[in-house]
C-alpha cells in the first residue's frame, strides 16, 4: 500500500475495482431478456407469453444449477489470496465437471417439463410455443453452465473487466441472431419463438467460448497454463463445491421461488394491480442489479484477504461494500419516490396501472436499502465459505415471515396488491438485519482465528 493511503481507501477502491464491472455484466445478463422480448413483440401476444413462460421456467431450474457452482467464489478467492494458482485450476476444473454433470438431469427435466405445460391450463397456442421455445433453449444448458464455471473462476482471481464484456458484447450476438432467425433474413427460414431460442444458444456458446479465451490470454505464460484443467474429477473437492455451493443455490431458489408466488397470487387480482405489480418489480430487479454485482465483489475481496491471512483486511472490505451498496440504493429510493410516474411511463401510459405503480415504487423505496444489504452480506459470507445461514435465513424471513403477513394484509385485510408488497418489505428488513448482524459475528470470529480457512485441510 502506498505511503498515507488509509486501509479504509485502499478496500474501497479494490472493491469498487471489482464491483463496477460486475455490476455492468449483471445489467448486460438482464437485457438479455428484455432484447428477446422486444424483438418477438410483433409475433404478437402468444409468443410473448410463451416465451415468457419458457424462459421462466428455464430459469428457476439454471441458475439453481449456476447456484452450485457459487462455492468457486469461496475456493478460487481464497487460493488465490493464498498464492496457489495450481488449487485455483484445480477448482476449475472440478465446476467443469459439475456443469458436465449436472447438464443431463436437467436437460431431462425441461424436456420432461414441456410435455406438462397443456395439463395446467395455459392457452393451447401457448402453450405449444412456450414448449418448443423451452426444448430448444435447453440445448444452451451446457454452455451456460461452462459460462457460470469460467465467470467465478475469473471473479475469483480478480479479472471481472472480461465477464462485463462477454455480457455486453452477447447482447450483439443474442440480437443480431434474433433479427437473423426470429423473421427469417438472409434466406433463413423464421423460425419464431424458436429462432429466439437458437439465438440466446448462440450467445452462451460465444459467452463460454469468450470466457475461455481469456482465461488462457491472462494465463498463456504460467506453467501449464490451461493443461492443469485436464485432469481426473477429484471427489473431495467436487463435494466440498457442492457442500457450499448447496446453500447458496438453494437460497437463490427460495428468493426467486417467494417473488415468483408473489407474482401467482397477483395474478388473482386485477389485471391492472398485476401489470403494476410486474413493472414495479422490473424496476426493483434493475435498481437490484447493482447491489448483486457488490455481492460478487464482496465475496471475492473478502475470500482473497481470508487467503492471504488477513481477517481484518476481509472484514473492512465486507463492510465497505455493503457502505457502497447502501449509497446506491438510497440514491434508487430517492429515485422512486421522486420520479415515480416518469420512470412507470417508460412501460405503460395507463392510468389505473399508473395510479398503482405510484404506490408500489414507494414501497420499494423503502426496501431498496434492506434488500442491498441482505444481497451483499451474502456475498461476504460466502466469501467465508458460510452459504448455510443465508439459506436458513432466506427461508424464515420470505416463507415464514413475507409471505404469510402478504397473504393476510392482501386477501383477509383487503389491502391488495399493496399487502403482498408490504410483507416483502417485512421480509426483507428481518433478512437484511440478521444477515448484517451474522457478517458482523462471522467476521469477528475469523479475526479471532484467522487459520480457519474454508481450504485449510483440503
Amino acid at each position: 500500500m502506498l505511503p498515507g493511503r488509509s486501509p479504509v481507501w485502499h478496500e474501497t477502491r479494490r472493491v469498487l475495482k471489482l464491483a463496477i464491472p460486475v455490476a455492468l455484466a449483471e445489467l448486460g445478463w438482464m437485457s438479455m431478456t428484455t432484447v428477446d422480448t422486444i424483438m418477438i413483440g410483433p409475433l404478437g401476444p402468444a409468443a410473448i407469453g410463451a416465451i415468457g413462460i419458457g424462459s421462466n421456467v428455464f430459469y428457476t431450474f439454471a441458475i439453481f444449477g449456476m447456484g452450485l457452482l457459487l462455492g468457486l467464489d469461496t475456493l478460487v478467492s481464497q487460493s488465490f489470496g493464498a498464492g496457489r494458482r495450481d488449487d485455483c485450476h484445480h477448482s476449475l476444473a472440478q465446476g467443469l465437471y459439475l456443469a458436465l454433470f449436472l447438464t443431463p438431469p436437467l436437460m431431462f427435466l425441461f424436456w420432461l417439463l414441456h410435455s406438462i405445460f397443456p395439463a395446467l391450463g395455459i392457452d393451447p397456442e401457448v402453450s405449444r410455443l412456450s414448449g418448443s421455445f423451452l426444448l430448444t433453449l435447453g440445448m444452451s444448458t451446457l454452455p451456460l453452465l461452462v459460462y457460470g464455471a469460467l465467470r467465478r473462476y475469473l471473479q475469483g482471481i480478480g479479472h471481472v473487466r472480461p465477464v462485463m464484456f462477454t455480457l455486453v458484447s452477447a447482447n450483439l450476438v443474442n440480437w443480431f441472431f434474433n433479427w437473423l432467425l426470429i423473421a427469417g433474413h438472409w434466406g433463413f427460414p423464421a423460425w419464431g419463438v424458436v429462432g429466439s431460442a437458437l439465438s440466446t444458444c448462440f450467445a452462451r456458446v460465444y459467452m463460454a467460448a469468450s470466457l475461455l479465451f481469456f482465461i488462457w490470454w491472462y494465463e498463456r505464460k504460467l506453467h501449464g497454463s490451461l493443461r492443469t484443467l485436464l485432469r481426473p474429477p477429484d471427489m473431495l473437492r467436487l463435494r466440498l463445491l457442492v457442500r457450499i455451493g448447496l446453500p447458496a443455490a438453494t437460497q437463490i431458489l427460495l428468493e426467486i421461488g417467494a417473488f415468483g408466488s408473489v407474482g401467482i397470487l397477483a395474478g388473482r387480482l386485477a389485471q391492472a394491480a398485476l401489470a403494476a405489480h410486474q413493472i414495479a418489480l422490473n424496476c426493483a430487479a434493475l435498481s437490484f442489479m447493482v447491489p448483486l454485482g457488490t455481492a460478487s465483489a464482496a465475496a471475492v475481496a473478502v475470500g482473497q484477504s481470508i487467503g492471504r491471512g488477513e481477517p481484518e483486511a476481509a472484514r473492512r472490505a465486507g463492510f465497505i461494500a455493503v457502505a457502497l451498496s447502501c449509497a446506491f440504493m438510497s440514491c434508487s429510493a430517492a429515485a422512486f419516490i421522486l420520479f415515480p410516474l416518469p420512470i412507470l411511463r417508460i412501460y405503460t401510459t395507463d392510468t389505473a396501472v399508473l395510479t398503482i405503480g405510484t404506490g408500489l415504487l414507494v414501497l420499494a423505496a423503502y426496501f431498496q436499502l434492506f434488500d442491498g444489504i441482505q444481497a451483499v452480506a451474502t456475498g461476504a459470507l460466502r466469501g467465508l465459505g458460510q452459504t448455510r445461514i443465508p439459506m436458513l435465513v432466506n427461508l424464515c424471513g420470505y416463507w415464514a415471515v413475507g409471505l404469510p403477513v402478504g397473504y393476510l394484509l392482501c386477501f383477509h385485510y383487503r389491502y391488495g396488491v399493496f399487502g403482498l408488497w408490504r410483507g416483502l418489505t417485512l421480509a426483507l428488513v428481518v433478512i437484511a438485519l440478521v444477515l448484517l448482524l451474522e457478517w458482523h459475528r462471522a467476521s469477528r470470529r475469523a479475526m479471532q482465528s484467522p487459520a480457519s480457512r474454508v481450504l485449510a485441510g483440503v
